[in-house]
């Protein structure tokens, strides 16, 4: 289990591109390195230990570790990282690294934790550590908890859409096309992560968004459902109250 980290030093974060003809042989680490792959392909040894790199390998060295990595010079690595020291004991996971499926949260982060630092206050160095444990958190969760799903990129990427935007008129074909699928394979993969068809999952998410409006937003049964690509009310209504058990008025 992890614990805030007592830090006693961390030096800048740090983005490189790593130059054409770059290739990684360290001397033995004298402390702590997070290394996160931002872009790019490549691979990384480590104690007779192989790992391609791609966006979202991310690693956590110790002391005495001695990594070595080379990259394809067409695919030039992008990589964030920042040596720290800390007394906390067990924060390396084993094995070192894991891929880190979110990884709009991890450039987030990674962005977040260069420009807090660089402003050179106590609130800023203060940010920076929030944010390299929170990376650290997320390496550990790709280490260790096995029992997660795997997450198909495309398809979770289409989701998060439909999620963000229930109300605009999708349709499977153009869910397809952005996932570059397709619509026999997009809806397949897409039914195989989230236990449900395309179409369902669109509807759910207009009802949990429905849900936040008549609760929190004070719009009406019928601006809601406008709002939300309805054109009948009473259908909306019979929608809302199969998946909630209630009926839209009764949520004002």
């Amino acid at each position: 289990m992890l614990h805030p980290l007592p830090l006693t030093r961390l030096s800048p974060p740090t983005f490189w591109r790593c130059e054409p003809n770059w290739s990684w042989v360290s001397p033995k680490l004298a402390d702590h390195l997070l290394w996160c792959v931002l872009d790019g392909r490549g691979h990384m040894e480590l104690d007779g230990a192989h790992q391609d790199l791609s966006p979202g390998a991310c690693a956590v060295f110790q002391p005495g570790d001695a990594p070595r990595a080379t990259h394809d010079p067409r695919r030039r690595l992008l990589v964030f990282g920042m040596h720290f020291e800390t007394s906390q004991y067990g924060v390396v996971p084993e094995p070192r690294w894991g891929e880190v499926m979110d990884r709009e949260l991890l450039n987030v982060l990674a962005r977040t934790s260069d420009s807090a630092y660089r402003r050179g206050d106590a609130l800023g160095r203060r940010q920076a550590e929030l944010c390299l444990e929170q990376l650290i958190g997320l390496i550990w969760d790709a280490v260790h908890n096995l029992t997660r799903p795997n997450t198909d990129a495309q398809v979770d990427e289409v989701a998060r859409q439909l999620r963000q935007d229930p109300g605009r008129d999708w349709t499977v074909g153009e869910m397809a096309h952005k996932a570059a699928l397709s619509r026999a394979q997009f809806t397949r993969r897409f039914t195989k992560q989230f236990g449900m068809s395309p179409a369902q999952y669109l509807i759910q998410a207009r009802i949990d968004r429905a849900h936040q409006l008549l609760t929190e937003s004070g719009m009406t049964v019928t601006q809601t459902a406008t709002a939300l690509g309805y054109t009948d009310v009473p259908y909306f209504s019979r929608q809302y109250k199969q998946r909630t058990g209630r009926s839209p008025s009764q949520e004002h």
